[in-house]
């Protein structure tokens, strides 16, 4: 399915990894042959799961409806969010029920979201600029131009970063949107993740990872990863990217860099999240859930159609169903 972000040199540059033939992943959990899915282990260490009820890995019918070609997906504590691609909006549905919360003018074809704490970020692709809304109600409270496109960002606990078109990394004071500083990192940065110190950024078409240190911007690090690392996320000990050219998933030891394993998650693995015991990758048909502990692969969950943002919200895993127009609890 053509998944297109027409005259954006950066995000074709990451699309375009679709493309590639996947090879054979190293250190793989197995087979590209997926066990049915359903088979998850009781939710023990979960208390929200067990009040839930939630004895299986995923719900496979609940989604709810956005705005046109959902991407980004984020929490705030209640709601959940989207960045609606296609109609440059996004949308707050409340996360207990999937109702409706509102939708809310964005800049030309969001992308990304991400909470500070109060306020919601929305990073803008076409127009190159960043929105920050007001969670309560939508409000917007600064549109932000970095004149280049804007993807996937992560909150330090004080600033906002923003992977953009000029291959380097924007860190935008949250209180105020000012702008910090801009550091250089590789080509086609496209996702980023925070790891209580350090900001994490994927470079697309570099096939790398970087490390820089969130005070100050320094680089600490640049690691190799699979073809195509797009979406990252960290588990508290380690990083995580969802290489989409190669079939892959990587896992890298926070402190060092040092490789721990690469996964095979086929169909083109997308976006990436962790629910505090496993990892969950959107791909173009299914979301793949692997233990965090070894990368075994534990199920799937067919989604028909091409998934790309992750987000948990504590009990549930949503995921951003870009051909369906909508959102989907897991």
């Amino acid at each position: 399915m053509k998944r297109a972000v027409v005259g954006i040199s950066l995000v074709l540059a990451v699309l375009t990894l679709a493309s590639f033939i996947a090879g054979q992943a190293q250190n793989s959990a197995g087979d590209h042959a997926l066990p049915p899915a359903g088979n998850g282990a009781p939710p023990l260490s979960n208390p929200l799961k067990v009040a839930l009820l939630k004895w299986y890995l995923a719900n496979q019918t609940t989604t709810f409806p956005v705005g046109n070609s959902p991407y980004g997906v984020c929490f705030d504590g209640e709601n959940i969010w989207t960045a609606n691609f296609g109609d440059d909006t996004v949308t707050k549905v409340r996360a207990n029920d999937g109702q409706v919360l509102g939708t809310f003018q964005a800049g030309i074809e969001p992308y990304g979201v991400t909470f500070d704490g109060a306020n919601i970020w929305v990073s803008n692709v076409g127009d190159g600029t960043v929105d920050k809304l007001r969670a309560s109600d939508g409000k917007n409270l600064g549109v932000f131009k970095l004149n280049v496109p804007a993807t996937w960002m992560t909150f330090d606990g004080a600033n906002i970063w923003v992977p953009n078109g000029s291959n380097t990394l924007t860190k935008l004071r949250a209180s105020d949107g000012q702008n910090l500083g801009s550091f250089t990192v590789g080509n086609s940065p496209i996702a980023t993740a925070f790891d209580g110190a350090n900001v994490w950024v994927t470079n697309g078409t570099d096939n790398t990872v970087m490390k820089l240190r969130a005070s100050d911007g320094k680089l600490l690090g640049t690691f190799q990863t699979s073809p195509g690392p797009l979406g990252i996320a960290f588990d508290g000990a380690n990083i995580w990217t969802a290489n989409r050219g190669s079939q892959t998933v990587t896992k890298l030891r926070a402190s060092d860099g040092t490789v721990l394993g690469t996964f095979n998650v086929p169909l083109d693995p997308y976006g990436i999240a962790f629910d505090g015991e496993s990892v969950w990758v959107s791909t173009d048909f299914a979301v793949t859930v692997l233990r965090a502990r070894d990368g075994a692969l534990l199920g799937y969950v067919n989604t028909t159609q091409p998934t790309v943002g992750v987000a948990f919200d504590g009990a549930n895993i949503w995921v951003a169903g870009f051909g369906l127009n909508a959102v989907g609890k897991l």
